[in-house]
């Protein structure tokens, strides 16, 4: 079965905000090796959700691994990523789609998070 990788991303008013998500995907298609990886936006910004898994779906995806692009668990994790999936199973009943885990705490946020405080350090001639 082909699979595509969809990234749910909340969406901002801000076009650099969701470019960055796309540059993510990027990262992740490169990094996985998978052809389908799309970015879709939950609010604010296209692709919404729906148009993210139609387009998985329009290149070929017979199953879809959804992950959360969300820091936190919250109402959109919770329930409204799970609601959009469960409408696009109306629409597209023989697609397998399953949703994985939110970034949430994880070591490799913490690695981030330091090399960005040594960067503000440096910059800011604190070191």
């Amino acid at each position: 079965m082909k699979t595509a990788i969809l990234l749910m991303a909340h969406g901002s008013r801000i076009p650099q905000a969701n470019d960055a998500a796309r540059e993510v995907a990027k990262m992740v298609q490169e990094m996985t090796g998978f052809e389908i990886v799309e970015v879709s936006f939950r609010e604010m910004h296209e692709p919404n959700i729906q148009h993210g898994i139609d387009a998985c779906v329009n290149r070929g995806a017979e199953r879809i691994l959804l992950m959360p692009y969300f820091l936190f668990m919250g109402a959109h994790v919770l329930h409204d990523l799970p609601e959009e999936i469960e409408a696009a199973q109306k629409r597209h009943p023989g697609l397998v789609m399953e949703m994985g885990p939110h970034l949430g705490v994880h070591r490799k946020l913490a690695e981030v998070e330091s090399e960005r405080i040594g960067e503000a350090l440096d910059s800011l001639g604190w070191r």
